[in-house]
């Protein structure tokens, strides 16, 4: 099966789903404006790209699980980048916001925009996962 799956077009189909106003109230404003709004932070201004520990990036909007560590890699774009997603953890659908179309990712259990994917990535998948830090967060391994 493909990792990458069709964007449902409707809020309502998302596992987890809530009015604008609770997202409001339970996300930062530059959160808000990502994941939400579809917004794009400023490159280089999330400290998540100097992350290099062992873990899983997390959904920022609802604490799924979306990228193992271990597919992290520095694409020198200024946002963190990654090569291949966990199993259904996300979903695309085309953004004709620019000129030329490209590909939005979302996480699929809440909808969240998490950035865009590109066919110029590392092997084994080719792919980069150029992602807003403000749309994720970071769970370390436990080290014990």
């Amino acid at each position: 099966m493909s990792i990458l799956k069709s964007f449902r077009s409707r809020s309502t189909d998302f596992e987890v789903s809530k009015s604008e106003a609770q997202w409001r109230e339970e996300l930062t404003p530059e959160q808000f404006a990502v994941l939400r709004k579809e917004g794009t932070e400023p490159a280089g201004s999330s400290p998540l790209n100097d992350e290099k520990r062992g873990g899983v990036f997390l959904c920022a909007g609802c604490g799924a699980d979306l990228f193992p560590a271990e597919t992290k890699y520095e694409s020198g774009t200024g946002w963190p980048s990654f090569y291949r997603p966990l199993d259904e953890a996300v979903e695309t659908r085309t953004d004709f916001k620019l000129v030329v179309p490209r590909t939005e990712v979302h996480c699929a259990r809440c909808g969240g925009h998490l950035g865009h994917v590109f066919d110029d990535g590392p092997q084994p998948t080719g792919k980069r996962y150029c992602l807003n830090g403000a749309a994720l967060e970071f769970r370390p391994e436990s080290s014990g």
